[in-house]
């Protein structure tokens, strides 16, 4: 398996204004090294502490998103650096985010999640709680640059295309946003073609964990 393979397959499949982010999470900064080696810049980790601990040891032209969910108390760790939060599942956490923005003198670029899944496990909005946030929006030191969503863990492609149609529709509706976060490993060629602009792939980089 060669990681500069990987990397230069899928960016060669990428449609036109989606970029890849390399989901590096539980693999050592070793083969991080060998996907920036290869031109990678975006890496997308689902835990602070894991995520705070690669920052620290990895060059710092590397853009880290969190892509994972975000407890409030763990956010203080992160505001002073991510590049994105992907993760942003409630009012609450969304508060603090702009909180810690503030202390540090930063507007942190974050996504919407959307709860798009025919599942229990999964976090995000639904729509009308998505609308009537956005309705009500009055932060300052976070900045919503658009949606993320997971879809349902399934053999079904059609169940999976309609649940990111359903997103990129609601991005659509809201206007004024920038980026829509859909797709992984086993669906992101799926999430393009519905109109993904980030797609999150590990396993297919980095092979099984």
């Amino acid at each position: 398996m060669s990681i500069k393979r990987n990397i230069e397959s899928i960016t060669a499949e990428l449609r036109p204004g989606c970029r890849l982010i390399a989901v590096s999470k539980t693999h050592p900064p070793e083969l991080i090294k060998e996907a920036y080696a290869a031109g990678q810049r975006v890496f997308g980790e689902n835990k602070v502490q894991e995520m705070v601990a690669k920052y620290e040891v990895l060059p710092k032209d590397i853009e880290w998103h969190l892509i994972g969910h975000l407890q409030t108390n763990k956010v203080k760790y992160i505001a002073p650096w991510v590049s994105l939060i992907h993760s942003v599942d409630s009012s609450k956490l969304a508060e603090e985010i702009d909180k810690q923005g503030k202390k540090v003198g930063r507007v942190i670029p974050c996504l919407l999640q959307v709860y798009i899944a025919k599942e229990e496990t999964k976090f995000g909005f639904d729509k009308e709680e998505l609308l009537d946030f956005i309705k009500n929006f009055k932060l300052t030191n976070i900045r919503i640059e658009g949606l993320m969503g997971m879809a349902s863990l399934t053999d079904d492609t059609d169940q999976i295309r309609r649940e990111f149609k359903m997103l990129h529709d609601l991005f659509v509706e809201i206007g004024n946003l920038k980026e829509l976060s859909m797709g992984m490993s086993s669906d992101y060629k799926i999430a393009m073609e519905e109109g993904s602009t980030m797609v999150r792939i590990g396993t297919a980089i980095f092979g099984k964990r």
